[in-house]
């Protein structure tokens, strides 16, 4: 359907809501009131209706004009061939917010349209004998347009609400086709369930009490009943009427309150998703509805925890494989990607850093070398010492690691590896490259994997070399604190290592008693 189209539709059934909605509330409920309550003739009768129908004549004109300013928006969007994001949002907005404004016309123009000229002829049949009624019969009648009012609004609401919905789905189509945006509310409320609910139980529960109670007052006003009659008949009514009340606006809230409690509950939830909880579930609390809506929202978390675990698998995989790609380049270099890694997050761990940080510091360690992709063959596999040339391309490689990583989507999933990768050579005196960082300028990343970077290198065996022990390299970091390596993770990596040192050779020892006592059994 074009736009014209689904525009039209969109009138055609809001305005056959409106007839329907006035013509149960007003002539129905109005008429069916009048008829069977006054004891009047014929002909004062058909003064009533025709007084009725004049006041909704003119009721409905005021309510036109109104309603030609609240669908302005929707109309212009329809006109314009091609209408922009903001005309699109603006009358996506309008158009939820009618319900909301079907109250406001009902009890703004139809309410006034309806009792002031009612009020004004009636008083004036009754001035010019027209009308054989008591003039407090038009405060009633007043009274009585108030509760009319108030039930086609209830009708006109509900009614509009999902009369809107084509529409709504047509505005964001266009957005869509247009712009390639989604338009939507962005949890904006227009109408708050809990007032939804509570007023609507109110008006269910109240409004058939003053119909009542004000019919047969008029009943009873109309009969030859006393005075006495009438007033015990109100202090009566009026103990019916606040019990009902109180009643309606008890069960009113308790509702609302039943309705928005798990709306709260779930939205509470979806906020701890969007921070990045996929543990959390929702308390399965209720025994209706809303209990298959939360256990599909739990449905939902664990598939997208699933997935979640999924892709930081397929990710660290990924990490892993480049960093293997690399040392597959060297023997003699083999795996070394991987131990500065784990060494990397020995420190980590001793200093305190989180669990996101430790694994951003994983990632970055596994990859900090791969700039050496871009260095010759005839230079990284060089067995003997390196030229001052061969030395300076070298040093290019945490530049060129940088760069390769700039290349990779989403670029915001690589930004926190960059500094580490690229600063990972710096030395805390400044005498470091690429930049020439000194101490704490030198980002953190950078700092640690520097420390676990030498260690590796001092303690595996090179073609030219073979693998110095432990207590040396150990040696050498201590004495390098505070001019080459950071002294806070430098010192932080010799305890630590020293402790999984220690560990390990105890786990030896025990693991070669265990064997000779196998072999004395």
């Amino acid at each position: 359907m074009t736009s014209k189209q689904v525009y039209m539709k969109f009138l055609r059934n809001l305005i056959r809501n409106y007839f329907w909605g006035s013509g149960l509330a007003v002539l129905i409920v109005g008429g069916v009131m009048i008829s069977t309550t006054l004891s009047i003739s014929g002909a004062e009768l058909l003064r009533l209706f025709l007084i009725l129908a004049s006041s909704l004549c003119m009721m409905v004109i005021s309510e036109i004009l109104v309603f030609r300013r609240h669908v302005q928006p929707i109309r212009e969007l329809i006109r314009q061939a091609e209408p922009d994001l903001a005309a699109i949002q603006t009358a996506y907005v309008q158009t939820h917010r009618f319900p909301a404004l079907s109250v406001q016309r009902i009890m703004g123009p139809h309410f006034l349209g309806l009792s002031v000229p009612a009020v004004v002829l009636a008083c004036l049949g009754i001035g010019q004998g027209w009308l054989t009624l008591p003039y407090y019969y038009v405060g009633l009648a007043g009274i009585g347009a108030v509760l009319v009012a108030g039930m086609h609004a209830l009708i006109e609401f509900f009614m509009t609400a999902r009369a809107i919905r084509p529409m709504l789905m047509h505005i964001r189509v266009l957005g869509q086709r247009l712009h390639g945006e989604d338009v939507s509310l962005d949890g904006r409320i227009i109408v708050s369930i809990g007032r939804k609910f509570q007023l609507s139980a109110f008006l269910i529960g109240t409004m058939p009490l003053f119909l009542f109670s004000l019919a047969t007052q008029i009943r009873l006003a109309s009969s030859d009943s006393s005075v006495d009659l009438t007033a015990s008949y109100w202090r009566w009514a009026g103990l019916i009427l606040l019990l009902g009340i109180g009643f309606s606006s008890l069960g009113a809230r308790m509702l609302a309150r039943d309705i928005r409690q798990p709306i709260e509950d779930l939205h509470s939830n979806m906020r701890e998703v969007h921070e990045g909880d996929l543990q959390v579930r929702a308390s399965d609390l209720y025994s209706d509805e809303f209990s298959r809506l939360i256990a599909g929202f739990n449905h939902m978390v664990k598939g997208l925890d699933a997935r979640e675990k999924m892709n930081r698998q397929l990710l660290q995989s990924y990490y892993a494989t480049l960093a293997a790609a690399l040392d597959a380049r060297d023997t003699y270099t083999a795996g070394h990607s991987t131990r500065v890694a784990q060494y990397a997050l020995l420190i980590g761990r001793e200093t305190g850093l989180s669990e996101p940080e430790l694994d951003l510091l994983n990632k970055t360690a596994l990859l900090h070398d791969i700039g050496k992709i871009g260095v010759r063959d005839a230079v990284l596999l060089k067995e003997g010492r390196l030229t001052d040339e061969e030395f300076e391309q070298i040093k290019l490689h945490p530049v060129l690691g940088e760069t390769i990583l700039k290349q990779i989507e989403p670029a915001e999933a690589m930004a926190p590896l960059l500094p580490g990768v690229r600063s990972h050579h710096e030395r805390y005196d400044g005498a470091g490259y690429p930049d020439g960082l000194r101490g704490p300028d030198i980002p953190v990343f950078g700092r640690i994997i520097a420390v676990a970077d030498a260690f590796d290198a001092m303690t595996s065996d090179r073609p030219y070399r073979k693998g110095m022990p432990f207590e040396k390299a150990w040696a050498i970091l201590e004495e390098g604190k505070g001019s080459q390596w950071d002294p806070l993770y430098a010192q932080s990596f010799i305890a630590a290592h020293k402790r999984l040192a220690a560990a390990e050779a105890e786990a030896a020892l025990g693991g070669k008693q265990a064997a000779a006592g196998d072999g004395e059994l």
